[in-house]
């Protein structure tokens, strides 16, 4: 996988009993999870993200509320992603800026593909444009 795209998850269950989404290292995530964080408690008025990673994957749910995604590539093609079902997520490659934009409410789940590691991020747009 190599373009930012909506990775779906089989959800289980019933309206009546709720329902399960599972995880699983190599068999239905394209890569082995290294890392898992969520973010929550955002104010709906604050754009988080301003990065993007030289060799991190992920996918990304949000397990509560809406996560809105404005992301671009290196060739400075740019789409929005919605995510608002927590079956549902994003997978974004490496070397994709983005910037999120949160509901009120709204839990951001991360699969990641490596450690945490600072010196795999641009958190200046012009560095990353000129990598």
């Amino acid at each position: 996988m190599n373009k930012v795209q909506y990775f779906n998850l089989e959800k289980i269950g019933s309206s009546s009993l709720g329902f399960i989404t599972v995880a699983e290292n190599l068999k239905n995530i394209p890569f082995e999870i290294k890392r898992v964080y969520w973010t929550y408690y955002t104010p709906q008025d604050i754009m988080r993200g301003g990065h993007a990673h030289k060799n991190l994957e992920q996918i990304i749910f949000a397990v509560s509320g809406m996560i809105e995604f404005n992301i671009e590539d290196k060739e400075g093609n740019k789409e929005t992603f919605i995510l608002d079902n927590p079956s549902q997520g994003l997978y974004i490659p490496k070397l994709i800026w983005r910037d999120i934009k949160f509901s009120h409410n709204a839990v951001l789940l991360c699969l990641a593909s490596q450690f945490y590691d600072e010196n795999d991020y641009f958190r200046d747009y012009a560095d990353f444009k000129d990598y």
